[in-house]
């Protein structure tokens, strides 16, 4: 039997920035007419194979009164992919993010989370425009393992073949199915908030199936090379207060093993200057399926602050 999906306490609009060619879709909770310095507009960014609307869980449980915007990437979610998409390239999610920005709240600083690699996009974002970001919160942006120039031409073969292997993504045969998928993937997502989830996370297309919203280019390796020591003179220089937020259960060696110890993690995010840092109990790298009260409650207070 179908669990009834998740009510959502406070409901979503929809609306549609332009940004470098790109109709962005943007999830917003609130007015942004009631955006003020004191209280700006609070921008979440989410990780790869995410959508914006994800964060619904986390809205909820926050207190009331500000304006929220969740974006999808490019590719994601209801933001089409670019014509002829080969790969998606860094540069392009800050691109797109500055651009973003300017369409939303073109006159004042915002608070800007980001999970995953929207977390690494945010942190490298907030070193070259400090005047956009307030507040700036990292959840489990760890960032890669770094790359050896040595690496480079096996990189660019594997890429190169990549590009004559169409890519594809597994539909699935009911909205059920999608739920099911989520839930496999984080066991604490309730079955309640899967069911609501999968609907944002899947579309029915003509054939009859669910398809997953997001472009299987995404799956393609990136030609470029992670250059760490670019990444780390831009966390150097973040001049906003941060936050990094992290589940208790999750074990980056898991990922990377000796390519990248958590000990090394730890020295990059030290980097940064004015850092305050949250472990949620009994959560792994969703943390806004696994524990949305409180990461709310660490949002709240960190965000509130004058």
């Amino acid at each position: 039997m179908t669990p009834a999906p998740y009510r959502a306490r406070r409901a979503s609009l929809s609306r549609f920035v332009d940004v470098r060619g790109l109709r962005y879709h943007v999830n917003l909770w609130g007015e942004l007419a009631q955006v003020t310095r004191d209280r700006p507009l609070l921008v979440l960014m989410h990780g790869w194979m995410d959508v914006g609307a994800s964060f619904q869980f986390v809205v909820d449980a926050m207190r009331d009164g500000r304006t929220i915007a969740a974006a999808d990437w490019r590719g994601f979610g209801r933001t089409v992919a670019p014509p002829l998409t080969d790969s998606y390239w860094f540069a392009d999610y800050l691109g797109d993010l500055d651009g973003l920005l300017d369409g939303l709240s073109p006159d004042a600083p915002v608070d800007l989370v980001g999970h995953s690699m929207g977390g690494n996009v945010v942190m490298t974002y907030a070193a070259a425009r400090p005047a956009r970001i307030r507040r700036l919160v990292n959840m489990e942006g760890f960032g890669l393992p770094e790359a050896k120039p040595e690496q480079a031409p096996e990189r660019l073969r594997q890429w190169l073949d990549e590009l004559k292997t169409p890519q594809r993504l597994k539909p699935y045969a009911t909205l059920d199915d999608v739920a099911a998928r989520l839930v496999k993937n984080n066991p604490r997502l309730t079955p309640d908030r899967a069911t609501w989830l999968a609907q944002h996370w899947a579309e029915r297309r003509d054939d009859g199936a669910w398809h997953i919203l997001g472009d299987p280019a995404h799956k393609r390796v990136n030609p470029a090379l992670y250059r760490k020591d670019e990444v780390l003179e831009g966390w150097k220089v973040i001049e906003a207060p941060t936050l990094w937020i992290e589940g208790d259960e999750t074990d980056p060696d898991r990922w990377w093993g000796h390519r990248y110890p958590r000990s090394e993690f730890d020295a990059r995010i030290a980097l940064v200057k004015n850092l305050r840092r949250v472990r949620l109990a009994s959560c792994g790298h969703m943390l806004h399926f696994d524990q949305p009260q409180a990461l709310a409650e660490a949002l709240d207070s960190f965000l509130d602050v004058a």
